[in-house]
C-alpha cells in the first residue's frame, strides 16, 4: 500500500509540473531543419522460430535511446528519420534490438507540442560477446506519441513514448543459423531535447 501510494503521489507531481511547465513554455512554432536525442527505459519481448525460445533473462527492462531529425512539411507535420535501440546486458552477453525508421511527426494541434508519429524502416537484432557480435536484420515499424516542451526559443524538452517492432530474420554466424526468425516489440519511454 505504500509503494502504490507514493506511486501515485509522484505521479501527480510529474502531471502538476508537466501542467506548470506546459503554461510557462514559449509558443510553438516549427519550421526548417530540427534535430533530437534522447535517453529512458524500454521492456523489450523477444520470439524466434519453431522449435526456438529466449530465457527470461534476455527478454524484459533494459536502457533505450533515440536519435531523430529532419525537416518541416508545415507547422502540423515533420518528416525525418529516427533510430531507436534497446539494450541489455545478461551474464556478460549484451542484447540490443533497434530501428531505423523514415517517419512522419504530426501535430493535431499548430500550437500544441502534442505529436503522434508512425513510420517503417529497417529493424535489428545484435549479440555481442567480448569482441565478435552477429547481427539479424530485416525489417521494421515505429510508432509513439510525445510533447515538446518549449524551454527557449529554439529548444524543447520531449518527453517520449516509442513502440518498435521488427521481424529481423535469422541471426547468423557466417552460413549458420544461430537464432531462426527473429523478432522484437519493444516498448520505451525516455526525455529528450529537440533543437528546432
Amino acid at each position: 500500500m505504500l509503494g502504490l501510494t507514493r506511486a501515485l503521489s509522484t505521479l501527480g507531481l510529474l502531471v502538476v509540473g508537466a501542467a506548470a511547465m506546459a503554461r510557462a513554455q514559449r509558443p510553438q512554432t516549427r519550421e526548417g531543419f530540427w534535430i533530437g536525442f534522447g535517453f529512458g527505459y524500454g521492456h523489450s519481448s523477444l520470439s524466434c522460430g519453431s522449435g526456438c525460445s529466449f530465457t527470461d533473462a534476455s527478454k524484459g527492462g533494459g536502457g533505450a535511446g533515440f536519435i531523430k531529425l529532419g525537416g518541416t512539411l508545415s507547422p502540423r507535420v515533420l518528416l525525418g528519420g529516427e533510430v531507436n535501440a534497446w539494450v541489455k546486458d545478461v551474464s556478460g552477453t549484451t542484447e540490443e534490438v533497434g530501428n531505423v525508421s523514415a517517419a512522419l511527426y504530426y501535430y493535431p494541434a499548430a500550437t500544441s507540442g502534442f505529436f503522434l508519429k508512425g513510420g517503417a524502416g529497417f529493424a535489428s537484432y545484435i549479440l555481442h560477446n567480448g569482441g565478435t557480435s552477429v547481427t539479424a536484420s530485416g525489417i521494421g515499424l515505429i510508432a509513439g506519441l510525445g510533447y515538446d516542451v518549449r524551454v527557449g526559443r529554439m529548444i524543447s524538452l520531449t518527453p517520449t513514448g516509442n513502440f518498435y517492432w521488427g521481424s529481423d530474420g535469422d541471426l547468423k554466424d557466417g552460413g549458420t543459423v544461430l537464432i531462426p526468425s527473429v523478432k522484437h516489440t519493444t516498448f520505451d519511454f525516455g526525455l529528450g531535447i529537440t533543437f528546432h
